[in-house]
């Protein structure tokens, strides 16, 4: 099915493309894949209207908004090091972009993310970003709960190994929209 978008009515949604975790080693796709890939759609995105939303994860000084329930291999406690949650520069551009942080998995709790895209008028998400398993599918099962047409870019994201990266791109991600390469993306943006 070909990939239909209009700008109006679509916001690219980025994942955690911050410091901290673009420096990380990523499969299937390099983070610096990703975030060339998310760059471009980025730039696209706002070339023709539609608006560009940046995620990131951050944390109080004294970590106690940091999420640490009992869990049999938890996140590290690690204080993360200055400038971790930055986000990187190559996604920078003019317009108005929306800069959520979050403070777990996912991007709608806790955030007034559905809120900025209603009030914009958002029915599609195209969604891409660092990692596929955490960040990028829990913010996308939420938007597909909150009715929103979800659009993942494939090879505009990736994760910490092939295999976390492939089942929900095979298993998870077409029972909750479409999934489509950077290519087909930028080409429905044209």
């Amino acid at each position: 099915m070909n990939l239909e978008l209009d700008p109006a009515t679509t916001a690219f949604v980025v994942i955690d493309l911050q410091k901290g975790i673009v420096g990380r080693d990523t499969a299937p796709h390099t983070a610096a894949d990703v975030v060339t890939r998310c760059a471009s759609i980025a730039a696209a995105c706002r070339a023709r209207g539609a608006l560009v939303v940046r995620v990131r994860v951050a944390f109080s000084a004294s970590q106690r908004d940091r999420l640490a329930p009992p869990a049999d291999s938890p996140m590290p406690a690690a204080t993360p090091p200055p400038g971790w949650a930055d986000l990187v520069p190559e996604l920078d551009g003019p317009g108005e972009d929306v800069v959520i942080t979050k403070r777990q998995w996912g991007a709608f709790y806790g955030t007034d993310l559905d809120l900025q895209l209603r009030r914009r008028g958002i029915r599609t998400f195209l969604i891409g970003g660092i990692a596929t398993n955490f960040g990028v599918e829990s913010t996308a099962r939420d938007a597909w709960e909150h009715g929103y047409h979800v659009v993942f870019v494939e090879d505009a994201m990736a994760s910490f190994t092939a295999e976390a990266h492939r089942f929900p791109v095979e298993a998870i991600f077409p029972r909750l929209g479409r999934v489509r390469s950077t290519a087909e993306t930028l080409a429905a943006l044209a």
